[in-house]
């Protein structure tokens, strides 16, 4: 039985909407209120974060840890009308509702914003619950801790039967070597990336499809 890990922002949901984009904003302007810097700069300093630790906070957390606390960066990040971004999506619920066996939203972000989200898409139901960056220790995807505390969370599944999906091709390539299979959400993907991963699909909508040739079904 397939047990199932998905990522939450630019997954779920796509940048269409507007709120990926918006967070992300949100997280400059962190960094300068936090900081004190210019927009210039905390773009840059975001950039080379990410690249060094896979996360804006993971890079606060290494270089700046006296001005660094998890709790009041999502806070500040995830203050936004989601209603405003987000709408229930009956195709996404009939897509998960087609997936057997359990899922997890597995994500860098926080639990109260997953919840959020969830619930405004209307299928926080179809959850098994969410595994957060607290969850994982404050560790996040990319990190091989993050992906092991996950599987542990998630009932340890054997390897082959754990499923990451996600918008990330470096989360992804992460995984697989840990006994992941990979599904990468990419409306473009190079073939040499492509080979990558196990499955790439355009958009969420597609993933029974991915699953069926995953499965050879």
């Amino acid at each position: 039985m397939p047990v199932w890990l998905l990522d939450l922002d630019g997954t779920l949901y796509t940048d269409h909407t507007g709120l990926w984009p918006a967070i992300s904003a949100r997280i400059t302007r962190y960094l300068e209120v936090r900081l004190g810097l210019s927009a210039e700069v905390a773009q840059a300093l975001r950039r080379r974060w990410v690249e060094a630790y896979g996360t804006t906070l993971q890079g606060l957390l290494h270089e700046r840890p006296d001005r660094a606390d998890p709790h009041d960066y999502f806070a500040f990040t995830h203050a936004l009308p989601l209603e405003a971004y987000l709408a229930p999506d009956p195709r996404l619920r009939r897509t998960l509702e087609g997936l057997p066996g359990p899922k997890w939203v597995f994500t860098n972000a926080d639990a109260a914003h997953a919840g959020r989200v969830l619930t405004l898409l209307g299928v926080g139901d179809l959850f098994r619950g969410i595994i957060d960056l607290f969850a994982t220790d404050l560790h996040p995807k990319p990190w091989t801790s993050a992906y092991r505390k996950a599987l542990t969370l998630a009932g340890n599944p054997p390897p082959g039967e754990a499923i990451l999906v996600d918008d990330r091709l470096s989360n992804l390539t992460a995984a697989r070597p840990l006994g992941f299979r990979t599904v990468w959400v990419a409306r473009e993907a190079a073939a040499s990336d492509a080979r990558r991963v196990d499955a790439v699909i355009p958009e969420i909508y597609a993933l029974p499809r991915a699953f069926l040739a995953l499965t050879g079904a």
